[in-house]
């Protein structure tokens, strides 16, 4: 789960942050497993107002925790390219 999830990221769609936050809710392991930053392939900007304009609880949901997460300092420097180059490196390329 956790690979398709970084391919996702890597697609960069917007509608993927549900499908990834789908994934992450699935389980105990796979929250753990799952990154929370593999909502973010469009940007934390883009991620938030994505998800505001959505009525999904999910979405809701997901939207709440990436404030809280942004307020604690979590996405401080936070890059996409960054995080995708991060995550090449770990899978192999």
């Amino acid at each position: 789960m956790r690979l398709c999830c970084f391919q996702l990221f890597n697609s960069g769609d917007l509608d993927d942050g549900l499908l990834i936050w789908s994934a992450k809710q699935a389980s105990f392991d796979a929250a753990c497993s799952i990154d929370i930053e593999f909502l973010l392939g469009h940007g934390l900007d883009a991620t938030k107002a994505h998800l505001s304009a959505n009525r999904a609880p999910s979405a809701a949901a997901a939207l709440d925790r990436l404030r809280e997460l942004e307020a604690d300092g979590e996405f401080e420097g936070f890059s996409v390219e960054e995080r995708s180059a991060v995550y090449d490196r770990y899978y192999g390329d």
